[in-house]
C-alpha cells in the first residue's frame, strides 16, 4: 500500500512563498510586542490533561487532540473509559500553558510580567478558510497587574501590531465586560439560574439577530417582559464612553459602579493616546464564550474578513487554579492564520524584501570552477544578497519560473565552457 503523500485533514503544508510572509507577519508581531516590554517564552506543545479539562476552555475542551499513555500505563484491558487511557494532551491554546508556566516559574518572574508566545496550538475542529486543526496563535498577557493599565497596553500593542501588518484594511475594537453582562441581565429580571443560558443566547447576536436573539430567550423560558427590557437597552445604549456611563447609571443598583468607570477609562485613554486608526466601540452584545473570562473582554473585526482577528480579556481566576491564591491576569490574541489569509487573498508581498539572485552552474563544471562560483557567492551575501548556487536543470526554463516564483529576480548562469559565461 502506497504511502498518503496529502497532509492530515486540517492541516496542511506550507510553500516558501507564504512561508516568506509568515515570518514577516510574526517578526512585525514580534518586534512590535517587543517594544512594549512584552519578554518571549515557549511552553510544551503536550499539557497534563487534567490541566486540559479543568472546565477553563469552553468548548475547545471536546476538541483536545489526547495523547494514550506509554508502556505499561496503557492497560487496555482494565480501562473503563477514554480517562483511563490518556495522560495529555495537545495544547488547543496559549493562555492555559501560561498560567500553569507562571505558576511554576513566578518566583524568579516579574511582577507585573509581560509574556509573549508564539507558537501552534491544536484543536479537532472543522476546518474551513482560514481555520485549521493546526494553527499558529500569537499571545500577549500581561499577570500580576489589576489595573487598568493592562488592558491599555494590550489594546494598544495589538492594534500597534495590526496598523504595521495590514495598513490597508480598516479594523474595530470592540469591547465590553463579563460584571456589564451580567448587570444587564439582572437588571432586566432574569433570574440567576438563567444567566449562562441568556449569554450563550446572546452570543449568537451576530449570526440570528435581534429577532432570534428574542424568540430563543422567549422559548427558553424566560419572562417576555425580562426579555423585551433586555432587547430595548441593547437597541438603545451608544457605542461610546458616553454609553457607557449612561449605562453605569442605569445598573447602579444591581452593579458596581467601578464597573462602567473602568471601561470608561480604559476606552478615553487608549483613544487618546493611540498613534494607529482604528475604531473603538463599547458593543453590549459581545460576550467571547471562553469561560475562564473575569472582567473586560475585547475583539477586534477587520473590513473585508468574516469573524474577528484577535480577541482577549481579563482572567483573574485561572492562574489561581494551580497555585490556590488568585492572580489578576488579562491576554491579547491575534489569530495569526486570519491575518496571514487576508494577506495572500490580497496579493501581499512582503515590503524592502532583500536582493535575491541565483547562480546557476552546468552539469559536469570542474571542481575549481565550482569554488570559484561558490566564493563570488560568499562574497555577494556578505554585503547582503541572498544568493542561492543550484546545478542547472534540462529545463532551464521551469527552473527559473520556479525560482522567481520563490523571489528570485537575477539569475547568473555559469558553463564548463568559458565562453558561454
Amino acid at each position: 500500500m502506497p504511502l498518503t503523500k496529502k497532509p492530515v485533514t486540517g492541516m496542511k503544508d506550507i510553500t516558501p512563498a507564504e512561508m516568506q510572509i509568515r515570518e514577516y507577519v510574526m517578526n512585525q508581531i514580534r518586534e512590535t510586542y517587543k517594544s512594549f516590554g512584552f519578554s518571549q517564552i515557549e511552553t510544551p506543545c503536550v499539557e497534563h490533561i487534567e490541566n486540559l479539562t479543568s472546565k477553563q476552555g469552553g468548548d475547545n475542551e471536546k476538541l483536545i487532540f489526547k495523547v494514550l499513555k506509554r508502556g505499561d500505563k496503557l492497560n487496555l484491558e482494565t480501562a473503563q473509559d477514554e480517562n483511563d487511557l490518556t495522560d495529555s494532551g495537545l495544547r488547543y491554546d496559549l493562555t492555559l500553558p501560561l498560567s500553569r508556566y507562571y505558576a511554576n516559574n513566578a518566583s524568579s518572574l516579574p511582577s507585573p510580567f509581560k509574556a509573549l508566545q508564539m507558537g501552534s496550538v491544536w484543536r479537532a475542529d472543522r476546518p474551513q478558510k482560514g481555520r485549521f486543526r493546526q494553527f499558529t496563535q500569537c499571545d500577549i498577557d500581561i499577570l500580576g497587574d489589576a489595573t487598568n493599565l493592562a488592558e491599555i497596553e494590550l489594546i494598544l500593542a495589538t492594534t500597534t501590531a495590526l496598523g504595521k501588518i495590514c495598513p490597508d484594511n480598516g479594523f474595530t475594537v470592540r469591547i465590553n465586560d463579563r460584571g456589564i453582562l451580567f448587570g444587564m441581565a439582572r437588571y432586566c429580571g432574569f433570574s440567576e439560574e438563567a444567566m449562562d443560558s441568556v449569554l450563550i443566547t446572546l452570543d449568537k447576536m451576530d449570526k440570528i439577530g435581534f429577532e432570534g436573539v428574542e424568540k430563543e430567550l422567549l422559548e427558553n423560558g424566560n419572562a417576555k417582559e425580562s426579555v423585551d427590557r433586555y432587547l430595548e437597552l441593547l437597541r438603545t445604549v451608544t457605542r461610546d464612553a458616553e454609553g457607557v456611563k449612561a449605562l453605569g447609571e442605569t445598573l447602579k443598583d444591581v452593579m458596581d459602579p467601578a464597573v462602567c468607570q473602568g471601561l470608561v477609562h480604559i476606552m478615553e485613554t487608549v483613544k487618546d493616546v493611540a498613534e494607529t486608526e482604528f475604531g473603538l466601540v463599547f458593543d453590549p452584545t459581545l460576550v467571547r464564550g471562553m469561560s475562564y473570562y473575569t472582567g473586560t473582554i475585547f475583539e477586534v473585526s477587520m473590513e473585508g474578513f468574516g469573524g474577528s482577528v484577535a480577541g482577549g480579556g481579563r482572567y483573574d481566576k485561572m492562574i489561581g487554579k494551580f497555585t490556590g491564591m488568585e492572580t489578576p491576569a488579562c491576554g491579547f490574541s491575534i489569530g495569526f492564520e486570519r491575518i496571514v489569509t487576508i494577506l495572500l487573498d490580497n496579493g501581499f508581498t512582503v515590503p524592502g524584501a532583500g536582493e535575491k539572485k541565483a547562480y546557476l552552474f552546468e552539469k559536469g563544471i570542474d571542481s575549481a570552477a565550482l569554488a570559484a562560483v561558490i566564493r563570488e557567492a560568499m562574497e555577494e551575501r556578505k554585503n547582503g544578497v541572498q544568493v542561492l548556487v543550484a546545478q542547472m536543470n534540462k529545463n532551464k526554463k521551469f527552473q527559473k519560473e520556479q525560482l522567481g516564483k520563490e523571489g528570485y529576480g537575477e539569475f547568473k548562469e555559469f558553463y564548463r565552457e568559458s565562453l558561454k559565461h
